[in-house]
């Protein structure tokens, strides 16, 4: 046996080895509880939820709640048995059905009921869950999810909910899985009548009872769950009109009171904002249920038409900007990135969690685009470039499917430059917007998958972008371009990437001169470029992420 042969030999032993390591450590992670949560199973897939009404107490001195969750529902499939989700530390009192208390099971944060006759195909059909508890206590919102339970400067209970990736399910009894989107939703929420609550959509009425009042929002647009939210403080309410692309979009703010002289800091950037997004991604998508910005202790989510703001009154992220090039600190971050999405993660939803990254690739990138529309192009490009600095590429930015798992944190600024470079390779801005705009069209109000993005964009640009989604998406590394000089003016080159047949077009030239677009393969071909040298050589590295090897 030769030296190489034996290398060879102890090489594939021990990548088995590490490859049944990764899939024990894989099981170790992902238990039963995780499918439970993340996986579509028959009995989730047989209901569609069509319309759910939560109604609840908040009890702030014992941070507790009570109330019940109106399931309506449209049979799928005829079954007699079916999964929905609350968390187990809350307690599921009682599921109602036609005025008969139903049997259920509970394992882990699944709860299976069970009718006492099938239920046909097709049919609509309701129950109602009663619950009660103390949800878990957020320690640091957003990053980890429940509730938050603060105080304002002024003594007075300042108290809100984020629940994304964690799930909905923490707090309200729902079909927590992403797919299954509510198409209209009623949110009563009672709290002590000294305080507002504040949640998505309209509100419609307010019941005073006793030492509370009953706050009552409609929502009319679908709505994922984890979007759902309730905001409690002492506010104060002003609101606006914005002249849209669909008409009359109503603005409502809620600030707390002792900051209501910084609400102009608000208002400046949430116009600016929708007339950027409008712009490049069509009109804002909730009409219906207006556009809300509600205070918050914590830094800010996407809630849906009543997106959560913390970040203080000032422009950048807390003041920051992370790309370094002084364009993140000419806008409110939290505002801009929220907005955003309105459009990607509330508009365009997931079907599962491990594709978070359109929500947030897409979202990331919206914020280039509030600054190509209010600063130029070339802004927007350095602002990009200046994100890569926060790139780890330390694991694909989508996840594993069926078990409430995001990728990679990279989904955020790695996405965003990604979609920077499908711009650059479109090479057509106007084309560009029309892409993103349609995208909005066509999946308006709906839930996506990975394939339906790209199956989309390869479409409507007329370009096979498979191959690069699959490595940006779906692989850890960036694509080398290899370049070889085989004499002084004479060169070859060649991607290497993970994907199989990996294609992407790349911009090159010679320094100082306008660039050519070349399309290198995986496999070596002539590059042909007068008056090339290794030192003349210039590849477009500032809009294409790769590495680049010159030999």
């Amino acid at each position: 046996m030769s030296s190489k042969n034996f290398f060879l030999i102890i090489t594939l032993v021990l990548l088995s080895h590490l490859a049944s390591a990764q899939l024990m450590k894989a099981k170790e992670i992902f238990s039963k509880a995780d499918s439970l949560r993340g996986m579509l199973t028959p009995l989730r897939t047989c209901y569609d939820i069509q319309y759910y009404h939560l109604d609840i107490q908040v009890d702030i001195k014992n941070k507790s709640i009570a109330g019940s969750n109106l399931f309506r529902f449209k049979a799928n499939d005829t079954f007699s048995r079916l999964q929905f989700d609350l968390f187990e530390n809350l307690s599921v009192d009682k599921v109602e059905y036609q005025g008969k208390s139903l049997p259920f099971e509970r394992e882990y944060n699944a709860v299976f009921v069970d009718f006492p006759q099938a239920i046909e195909k097709g049919k609509l059909d309701s129950f109602t869950v009663y619950y009660s508890g103390t949800p878990i206590q957020a320690t640091r919102a957003p990053w980890d999810g429940g509730f938050d339970w603060k105080k304002d400067k002024n003594g007075k209970p300042w108290v809100a909910t984020a629940c994304q990736g964690l799930g909905a399910s923490v707090w309200w009894p729902n079909k927590d899985h992403l797919s299954d989107e509510v198409d209209s939703m009623l949110i009563s929420v009672s709290v002590p009548k000294d305080l507002i609550n504040v949640s998505n959509g309209r509100l419609v009425k307010v019941e005073a009872n006793g030492n509370f009042k009953k706050y009552h929002w409609k929502v009319r647009n679908p709505i994922n769950n984890y979007n759902v939210a309730l905001n409690v403080g002492d506010y104060a309410h002003f609101s606006e009109k914005y002249s849209g692309e669909k008409g009359t979009l109503d603005i409502d703010y809620y600030v707390l009171k002792e900051n209501k002289e910084k609400l102009p800091h608000l208002k400046k950037n949430v116009h600016e904002t929708l007339d950027a997004f409008e712009h490049w991604f069509g009109p804002y998508p909730f009409y219906e249920d207006g556009y809300k910005i509600v205070e918050t202790a914590h830094l800010g989510m996407e809630h849906q038409s009543a997106i959560a703001y913390g970040n203080k009154y000032i422009n950048g992220y807390l003041g920051n900007d992370g790309s370094g090039t002084g364009w993140g600190k000419k806008w409110d971050f939290i505002v801009v990135h929220e907005s955003g999405h309105e459009w990607f993660g509330n508009n365009i939803t997931a079907k599962d969690l491990a594709d978070m990254w359109i929500h947030e690739s897409y979202t990331n990138y919206s914020e280039a685009l509030f600054i190509d529309y209010h600063y130029g192009k070339k802004a927007s490009a350095e602002y990009v470039n200046g994100n890569r600095r926060g790139i780890r590429n330390d694991s694909p930015i989508q996840g594993p499917y069926g078990v409430n798992k995001e990728g990679s944190g990279d989904m955020y600024v790695k996405g965003g430059v990604l979609h920077h470079m499908i711009r650059t390779i479109v090479a057509d801005d106007e084309k560009w917007r029309e892409l993103l705009r349609g995208l909005n069209k066509t999946y308006y109000h709906q839930t996506v998958t990975y394939k339906d993005i790209i199956s989309y964009l390869n479409k409507e640009s007329g370009i096979d972008l498979s191959k690069v989604f699959g490595q940006y998406v779906q692989h850890t590394e960036i694509p080398v371009l290899e370049i070889k000089f085989i004499d002084e003016n004479s060169a070859k080159f060649r991607w290497i990437s993970e994907v199989k047949g990996f294609n992407m077009p790349i911009d090159i030239g010679l320094k100082g001169k306008n660039k050519q677009r070349f399309y290198p393969t995986t496999e070596f071909q002539e590059l042909k470029l007068d008056g090339l040298t290794k030192q003349s050589l210039d590849v477009d590295l500032f809009n294409y992420y790769i590495q680049l090897s010159v030999q």
